[in-house]
């Protein structure tokens, strides 16, 4: 999907990955799964925001099967940006990234 609307992308297994990533690379957005093995999403997105300045912190969008009522605000309140549930649609995969094109994604 991210291939269709103009990205590129790069995937990890688990919260710890994607900060070890982030230690390697700039990104510009993660798409971060909610439940994940080792370190889940959300203390990812705290690490995150704790450990890198505003200036090179990514847009962090939520990605999760579980969408219960109050998982967003969670998601929210450990500093994503944006949720989505899956199952994925192009759609609003494309309006939460945004218009900009050629972003690298995680």
């Amino acid at each position: 999907m991210l291939k269709k609307i103009g990205h590129t992308a790069d995937a990890v297994a688990n919260g710890i990955e994607a900060l070890e990533a982030m230690e390697r690379q700039k990104y510009d957005i993660i798409l971060m799964d909610v439940q994940m093995p080792e370190m889940d999403g959300l203390e990812a997105a705290r690490q995150i925001r704790a450990r890198w300045p505003a200036k090179d912190q990514p847009k962090i969008i939520a990605l999760t099967a579980y969408a219960l009522s109050g998982v967003r605000e969670q998601c929210l309140e450990a500093g994503m940006d944006d949720y989505i549930a899956k199952p994925v649609k192009i759609d609003e995969l494309a309006s939460a990234i945004g218009k900009r094109s050629k972003d690298t994604a995680l």
